[in-house]
């Protein structure tokens, strides 16, 4: 029997698979209705399919997919849903949005080889990232899927963008499947997955894949652990009685825009780091430039060294050959003897960086990737062991917490309002809290045992939402976006109605 993975993306002809009964199928229900009349104000008629995909959580395992390390996250309920018609013998994209206000429609070529002009950021581009990841993909696997055609779309979105909770990836991951739907090509999930992790590199994000792989190979009722080179999927059963609650700091993470001082820098960094550990255990300066890219290469050798020292744990080379304080641009030259705009002249986006950054803090960062990439397998070890519920919970409670403080301190991607939400977070009764997503702003996720669940959103609401409503920031009346529990929800699906 194929693997969930290796499955296509589901094919339903109602939303009651995809969404469960009672009061999320009537949500959904009103959802698909006012999406359906939107696109018949627009555009006249009909969309020929829905496709969707939902956004996640990543449980534990930040910052390390892009070092090619295993991640924890589960999808949520929450999902962006792309409404598409195939319009022949034109050659026009034509993309709306329900919330028409905010976003205005968007126009492009019916051109997969266009450039994605990220100096004139649009919201409209993410969805012409998975067109062109999709007919880049279908040329590399020489795929006929005929002529380019015109589509006309509507989007309707409901993962809060910036929020550390993947909306960019629901956006293209949706599209993308939408595309493949209505030109008639399928592909098995975990190809879509690996396909639209390429896709929002069109953005100028360096990403790792995480969100793409949930987003699309997601199993109601599982979180999954999620691991690269391949990509594949493996389901994990969370414990009973415990449940994710959800939190927006309301300070928002705009990945794209920030990439160069933000996330992109720490994939600078960790390459960095990578080679300069490669150098000073053994490699020489050439091999290690041309070979090594991210700290998983380099592993072998750092547990290698901590062998030496009664260890199998790869932090201890990372404290013996990479100095706390930062290092210049001219100190990692001296070790690595190359000018590092020769190291990545071939990535604009690690050159933006360069350009960019004071200084470079090696240590941390690869402290932080190897220390969380080991709590992912703690994560899993625990959900899998023998113990009690409520041991379990309280492990997985103290992992978050420790991934917290390395997200924190060793690689710096938090932000005063996370700080904030997480220490309220575990003063009433969390059993762990930690950021989630890229940090920067975004949300965080407090495990809390389901009993208590209700009281503690309401504290949340008390002491930190009431504050920000009373100045403002948001409406009373949408605090359910910005606070919600989750279950593991389902991944992607294709909608024909």
């Amino acid at each position: 029997m194929a693997r969930h993975d290796e499955l296509n993306v589901p094919i339903f002809k109602s939303l009651e698979p995809v969404y469960g009964a009672g009061s999320q199928l009537e949500e959904a229900e009103t959802r698909f209705n006012k999406l359906k009349s939107k696109f018949s104000e627009l555009f006249g008629h009909a969309p020929d399919i829905y496709a969707r995909s939902p956004g996640r959580v990543n449980l534990i395992g930040e910052h390390i997919d892009y070092e090619g390390y295993s991640v924890l996250p589960m999808a949520i309920r929450q999902d962006t849903i792309v409404a598409i018609r195939k319009v022949e013998g034109e050659k026009v994209l034509r993309i709306a949005n329900v919330n028409s206000d905010k976003y205005t429609m968007c126009t492009y070529p019916a051109d997969p080889d266009q450039e994605v002009d990220l100096k004139n950021h649009k919201w409209g581009h993410y969805f012409i990232c998975g067109y062109k990841g999709f007919y880049e993909y279908a040329k590399l696997k020489a795929i006929d899927v005929g002529e380019t055609v015109g589509l006309e779309v509507v989007v309707d979105g409901v993962v809060p963008t910036g929020s550390g909770l993947s909306s960019s990836a629901a956006f293209v991951c949706s599209s993308t499947i939408a595309i493949m739907a209505v030109v008639g090509a399928s592909f098995p999930k975990k190809e879509i997955a690996q396909l639209t992790c390429e896709c929002e590199r069109h953005i100028g994000t360096q990403a790792g894949g995480m969100d793409q792989a949930i987003s699309v190979m997601a199993q109601s009722g599982f979180a999954a652990l999620i691991d690269f080179n391949p990509i594949r999927s493996t389901e994990v059963q969370l414990p009973a009685g415990g449940t994710f609650v959800i939190a927006h700091s309301l300070a928002e993470s705009q990945k794209a825009v920030t990439a160069a001082t933000n996330y992109n820098n720490r994939v600078v960094e960790c390459r960095l780091a990578s080679i300069v550990l490669g150098i000073k255990l053994g490699m020489n300066s050439e091999e290690a430039i041309k070979k090594v890219k991210t700290l998983s290469d380099v592993e072998g050798l750092c547990i290698s060294f901590a062998g030496t020292r009664s260890s199998s744990d790869p932090v201890l080379a990372v404290k013996e050959f990479l100095k706390e304080e930062p290092y210049s641009a001219d100190d990692i030259e001296e070790i690595i003897k190359e000018k590092l705009q020769t190291v990545f002249a071939n990535s604009p986006y690690s050159l933006d960086v360069l350009r960019a950054a004071k200084h470079f803090k090696l240590h941390q960062r690869a402290a932080h990737v190897y220390s969380e990439a080991k709590r992912v397998y703690a994560f899993k070890d625990a959900v899998s062991s023998k113990s009690s519920d409520e041991e379990t919970l309280k492990k997985l409670g103290e992992l978050m917490n420790d991934s917290h403080y390395s997200c924190s301190v060793l690689y710096e991607c938090s932000c005063p309002e996370l700080e904030e939400l997480v220490k309220i977070s575990r003063d009433n009764g969390a059993l762990g809290a930690r950021l989630t997503g890229a940090g920067w702003g975004g949300c965080a996720v407090a495990l809390v045992k389901e009993n208590i669940v209700p009281q503690f959103i309401l504290k949340l609401k008390e002491q930190y939402f009431q504050s920000r409503i009373d100045k403002g920031v948001i409406k009373k009346s949408d605090l359910g976006l910005y606070v919600f529990a989750s279950k593991p929800s389902s991944g992607a699906a294709i909608i024909e109605f």
